[in-house]
C-alpha cells in the first residue's frame, strides 16, 4: 500500500506544480458555458425545456473530468520518453501497484479539476438542488474519473509517441462526449442515437451527476453507478494487464 500511496501522491505533486496546465484546462469547459449556456438558452428555454445551464451544468462537469482524466495517460509516454518510467518499473513493486497508484493519483486530479468547474457553474448562474447532493456528485466525478484515467493508462500503455496517443484519444473522447447527453436531452432521440448513448459509458456519469445535482436524471442513481462502477473495474483489468506488458 506505501507504493500505492507514493505513486497516487506523486501524480498530485506533480498536477499541482504545473499552474499552466492547471489554468489551460479550464478554458474550455468556460468557453461551453457561456458560449453554449447562454447562446442556447433562450432557444431552450422557448422550447419547454426549461433552464438551459442547469441542463448544461452536470455535463460539462463530467466533460471536464473525462478530459483530465483520459489525458492524464500521456504522462506514462512522458515518463517512457525521459526514462522516468524504466526508474518506476524497475523498483521491487509490482506493476498493477505501480498502475493502481497511478490511476488512482489520475483520477484524484481530474475529480479536483470537476470540482473546480463546479464552482465556476456557480459562477455562471447554476444552483444544486442540495448541498447533500455534492457528496453524491463528488463519487460520480470520481468514478468517471477512475474510469477514463484507466482508458488513458490503457491506450497510453500501447503507444510510443505523443502524437499517435492524442489522435486515438481524441477519436474516442470526442464522440463519449457529444453521444453521452451532455449537451442535449436523451430523452426524445432517434432509436439509433439512444441506442449509442445507452452504450456509452459517458452517459451514465452524466447522468448520473445531473440527477445528483438537478434530480433530472434519467436512468436512475442505482442503475448509474453500478454501470460506472462495472465498467471502471472492467477497465482497470484492461489497464493493469497491458500496463504490465509495457517493454523498457
Amino acid at each position: 500500500m506505501s507504493a500505492i500511496y507514493i505513486l497516487w501522491l506523486r501524480q498530485l505533486k506533480r498536477y499541482f506544480r504545473s499552474k499552466s496546465r492547471i489554468a489551460g484546462s479550464l478554458g474550455q469547459p468556460l468557453l461551453f458555458l457561456v458560449a453554449l449556456g447562454f447562446g442556447f438558452g433562450p432557444i431552450y428555454q422557448k422550447a419547454g425545456g426549461g433552464n438551459y445551464i442547469e441542463f448544461l451544468a452536470p455535463g460539462i462537469i463530467a466533460m471536464s473530468v473525462l478530459f483530465s482524466a483520459v489525458f492524464s495517460g500521456i504522462e506514462i509516454i512522458w515518463d517512457r520518453q525521459f526514462g522516468f518510467l524504466k526508474e518506476t518499473l524497475v523498483a521491487p513493486v509490482s506493476r498493477f501497484k505501480i498502475m493502481i497508484g497511478r490511476t488512482l493519483g489520475g483520477a484524484t486530479t481530474a475529480s479536483f479539476q470537476g470540482v473546480v468547474v463546479f464552482l465556476m457553474t456557480l459562477a455562471v448562474g447554476f444552483r444544486p438542488h442540495g448541498i447533500l447532493s455534492l457528496l453524491l456528485a463528488i463519487a460520480f466525478m470520481f468514478l468517471i474519473a477512475v474510469l477514463f484515467t484507466a482508458l488513458g493508462t490503457a491506450i497510453a500503455s500501447r503507444m510510443e509517441d505523443f502524437s499517435g496517443f492524442q489522435l486515438i484519444s481524441n477519436f474516442l473522447v470526442m464522440p463519449l462526449f457529444f453521444l453521452s447527453g451532455a449537451l442535449f436531452p436523451l430523452k426524445g432521440l432517434s432509436p439509433t442515437i439512444s441506442l449509442i448513448a445507452a452504450i456509452d459509458p459517458l452517459s451514465y456519469g452524466v447522468d448520473g451527476l445531473r440527477d445528483a445535482l438537478t434530480g433530472a436524471g434519467v436512468y436512475g442513481v442505482g442503475m448509474n453507478l453500478t454501470i460506472l462502477g462495472a465498467i471502471s473495474v472492467l477497465l482497470f483489468a484492461i489497464g493493469g494487464y497491458l500496463f504490465s506488458k509495457i517493454e523498457i
